[in-house]
């Protein structure tokens, strides 16, 4: 099993506009095969820090995921809403 945590620094005034692009993303992705999990959480201190908390059967379905239309189509959307600050994280599980 894989984890990804995915954060992204919204720009100020941009959340909702961030909030929309996701529900479609997290709509798609979790009808994809090996996705166990896909959910997005937002920050209680800051309400510009979102997080993409995903769990996947395995990294070939992670890859597919990263390469499916929704997510080469909404990614980069949600990207020009964002800091460079954002990163990605890929946890495999150990115990």
């Amino acid at each position: 099993m894989i984890k990804v945590v995915a954060k992204k620094n919204v720009n100020e005034g941009e959340v909702e506009k961030v909030i929309k692009l996701y529900e479609e993303l997290v709509r798609e992705t979790r009808k994809e095969t090996g996705c166990i999990k896909y959910e997005l959480y937002q920050d209680e201190k800051n309400i510009n820090i979102l997080a993409v908390i995903e769990e996947w059967e395995d990294k070939e379905c992670l890859n597919k995921h990263m390469n499916s239309e929704h997510f080469i189509r909404i990614v980069p959307m949600i990207r020009e809403l964002t800091s460079e600050k954002s990163d990605m994280n890929i946890y495999n599980k150990l115990i």
